[in-house]
């Protein structure tokens, strides 16, 4: 039953991920979390978010912006030499905790924080920032989205730039966990892959086209509202673990 539920969880958190990018992320690192180990989750959330954001910026590659993907993947570099001599993982609810706060992030206000991931120090900054939020809290989309609101960009090019900048993200988080969490046997048996896999993509292609026909401005609504309920449903599951119930 559990390997049904995180079928059909791919699919639907790929195709929302093709339409806004994070949220479907968001939703799948919560539904893995609650019937996986959290070395067990990220490992799965890894592989399976790495394959819908590669095919998402193969879908937009025009859109890509490379010189700011090239200074992002610095920054990650550094965060995934500092992770290789650290040894930390979050207790489940504090993990639910954690996912549910990341959405903060975008509500904080643009003249408060002024973010821009086209400044080259600022591209770095956010490969180090996001790759280790990644790796922690198994989500970093919304911080992502604080350095590139800053200035006015297409959603495609916010979208296929995320993904290729998510994909190295999620590989340093496989690395990560993947040897505690085969060592504790928590994986799921490989062979869901085969259908996991091109569902991802099916779902990713699917939403990519709902992409096409949203504005700009639709774009950054429902993505700003549809993440942050999915946060405070989090924040309130990691309360509950927190206290027995």
């Amino acid at each position: 039953m559990s390997i049904l539920i995180l079928i059909i969880a791919v699919f639907i958190t790929a195709f929302i991920s093709g339409v806004f990018g994070m949220a479907g992320g968001l939703i799948l690192m919560g539904v893995l979390a609650m019937i996986l180990p959290v070395s067990a989750a990220m490992v799965v959330h890894g592989v399976v978010q790495t394959v819908s954001n590669g095919w998402r910026a193969i879908l937009l590659g025009k859109w890509i912006d490379w010189r700011i993907l090239g200074i992002y993947l610095t920054g990650s570099a550094m965060a995934a030499t500092v992770l290789f001599f650290a040894a930390f993982q979050l207790p489940k609810p504090w993990l639910f905790i954690a996912l549910g706060l990341v959405p903060a992030v975008i509500w904080i206000p643009k003249n408060w924080l002024r973010l821009d991931a086209g400044n080259p120090v600022q591209a770095a900054i956010c490969g180090f920032l996001v790759t280790g939020l990644n790796t922690v809290a198994g989500v970093s989309g919304p911080l992502v989205d604080v350095f590139f609101v800053a200035a006015p960009r297409d959603r495609r090019m916010i979208v296929a730039t995320k993904a290729a900048t998510q994909v190295v993200s999620h590989l340093v988080k496989v690395a990560y966990y993947i040897a505690p969490a085969m060592a504790a046997g928590a994986l799921p048996q490989t062979h869901w892959l085969l259908i996991a896999g091109p569902l991802a993509i099916i779902g990713t292609t699917l939403g990519a086209r709902l992409l096409e026909v949203m504005s700009d401005v639709q774009f950054r609504n429902w993505t700003k509202w549809i993440v942050t309920g999915i946060g405070a449903i989090y924040v309130v599951r990691g309360l509950l673990l927190l206290t027995g119930n």
